[in-house]
């Protein structure tokens, strides 16, 4: 696992970068010492996974009613951003609680530190762009027009940067590769039981409100939980292990027939497969070619003279 020094960003920003709000949440919410993932099914379930917890931030219901309330929308970011500060420290520290049986819990301070470093910097640009829209909106007027283009660059910021921290999850998966859907399912569903208890269905049915409620949380736990089997099933890879006591990840292949490409990449054009000093490839010469002489000595000439048959 990577620790805790080194450099952060997972790439060099230029100043034409900076403009773009992609490139630099790239570049900050997903550092260089996050591990990459061991399979590309295991990725497409993030990015599966990515679009259900967006779909569970947003909330259905603004769809099926037809409008976009961006106030509402600002108020699930300060609730999402409250309920990541206290629920995904307290996941981590249970986990820390069972890995403490089979491990030391002091080998994974830097990653858990860096992972922290992650949550708050993502908390505090939540905070600090949901800040910055209520006081342009509260100002008008040329206030409005300034501020409202930082707002803007910030709020694409974020949701690149949610997308990245969706699939590795606060660079969790630094720590443990079976954390990142662990962290999704209890934050999908810690959104959504609230509403489920206080029965603010907002504005929908009852049947309408327990089906878009529910759908993200279970899609999340459903996709986690396919996730986690499969690097338990193919990498050996189980959530109740100790991150040291984990086997390597395995190169990743294709599929099971899959065959490398043969011969000698290397060897120059003409004969790619005759190794070096082959008496056969082409501008060694062959041995037995005009001036060099028979190899082999011939027989004694028969003293009886030819047979009849010739010899």
């Amino acid at each position: 696992m990577a620790g805790s020094r080194g450099r952060w960003l997972s790439g060099r920003l230029s100043v034409a970068s900076i403009l773009q709000p992609k490139a630099v949440a790239q570049a900050v919410f997903h550092p260089a010492w996050i591990p990459p993932s061991v399979d590309q099914s295991v990725e497409r379930l993030k990015r599966v996974r990515v679009i259900a917890g967006a779909i569970a931030a947003f909330g259905v219901y603004t769809f099926v009613e037809g409008k976009f309330d961006f106030t509402e929308v600002l108020e699930n970011m300060l609730t999402a951003a409250v309920v990541l500060l206290f629920i995904t420290p307290l996941t981590v520290g249970v986990m820390l609680f069972v890995w403490r049986r089979t491990g030391r819990i002091r080998d994974l301070r830097g990653s858990l530190f860096n992972s922290l470093k992650l949550l708050l910097l993502f908390i505090g640009m939540v905070v600090g762009t949901v800040l910055l829209w209520q006081l342009s909106i509260s100002l008008g007027g040329i206030a409005l027009v300034a501020l409202g283009l930082a707002a803007m660059w910030l709020t694409g910021f974020l949701m690149y940067g949610a997308v990245q921290l969706s699939g590795n999850f606060f660079g969790s998966a630094a720590v443990h590769r079976g954390l990142p859907p662990l962290l999704a399912t209890v934050t999908t569903w810690l959104m959504a039981i609230p509403d489920l208890v206080t029965g603010d269905l907002h504005g929908l049915s009852f049947k309408m409100g327990i089906v878009f409620i529910l759908g993200a949380p279970l899609t999340v736990s459903a996709i986690a939980v396919l996730e986690m089997n499969r690097l338990r099933r193919h990498h050996g890879i189980r959530l109740g292990a100790h991150p040291a006591t984990l086997p390597p990840p395995r190169v990743y292949a294709p599929n099971p027939g899959f065959v490398p490409p043969q011969g000698n990449p290397y060897m120059p054009p003409g004969q790619p497969y005759a190794p070096p000093g082959h008496p056969y490839a082409p501008g060694n010469g062959t041995p037995y070619a005009p001036g060099n002489g028979a190899p082999y000595t011939q027989w004694p000439q028969n003293p009886h003279g030819q047979g009849p048959y010739g010899s």
